[in-house]
């Protein structure tokens, strides 16, 4: 069963410096019915502003990956990291017994397109930590690139969260094709970053997302003149 939600009925706010869309229940948005998908908890679409950002705020007992998809973030936190980030980059912050950050906006001219995503883990009150991989844009380009997952991977540097949830992302061009099975007793979560794709003979356009249980194969297929980006969270 694929079940999707079309990108104009998400949550959204536009505060002017943030233009953002939540996928399921956030800050001042709440719909009972979209209060996440398995440990998936938050997947926001966020547009920040030149040179603004979110001021120091904690967190706790959450996986929180970001990942830039147009510009660079500025990434502070009370463990002492000052990381700038682009595109190609999976940020990972295991905030476990406590931390508080900051992001902002690196250009004083251009705004910045992210994906910000919040993953429930399975274990609680860990030491926080922060991980940050860059890689090749070649290298999710027609394929599966891992960006987070339970174990570390030698053959594939990604973050490591603690769940048992894997993110891949992949781009495709028009028309190109791609096939990814699914395990029977999991399910799947897309989310189209930029583009159109088809999923199983369906439609996904930008911002879209689809609820994936019980089909063993998903097929896509890349569609527009610009070809596409897609995110596939496989959860337990």
């Amino acid at each position: 069963m694929i079940t999707i939600r079309k990108s104009d009925d998400r949550g959204h706010a536009d505060h002017g410096w943030l233009n953002t869309y939540h996928t399921f229940s956030f800050a001042n948005y709440y719909d009972p019915s979209h209060m996440g998908y398995r440990s998936l908890r938050v997947l926001n679409d966020d547009r920040v502003a030149a040179g603004r950002g979110f001021g120091s705020h904690g967190h706790r007992d959450m996986e929180i990956l970001t990942y830039v998809l147009e510009g660079s973030l500025t990434h502070r936190d009370s463990m002492g990291q000052r990381q700038t980030f682009g595109a190609n980059t999976i940020q990972s912050m295991s905030a476990g017994t406590g931390v508080v950050h900051s992001e902002f906006n690196s250009s004083a001219t251009e705004p910045v397109h992210f994906l910000q995503i919040w993953i429930e883990p399975r274990v609680m009150d860990v030491e926080p930590s922060y991980q940050q991989v860059t890689f090749d844009a070649k290298e999710k380009s027609g394929r599966f690139r891992l960006l987070a997952g339970p174990e570390a991977d030698p053959k594939e540097p990604a973050v490591v969260i603690h769940q048992d949830a894997l993110i891949h992302v992949a781009t495709l061009n028009p028309s190109e094709k791609l096939e990814r099975s699914v395990d029977p007793q999991r399910h799947a979560y897309v989310q189209v970053a930029r583009g159109s794709i088809t999923l199983n003979g369906q439609v996904l356009n930008e911002g879209d997302s689809a609820a994936v249980s019980g089909e063993p194969v998903l097929s896509f297929t890349g569609n527009g003149p610009d070809g596409s980006e897609f995110l596939v969270f496989d959860l337990a």
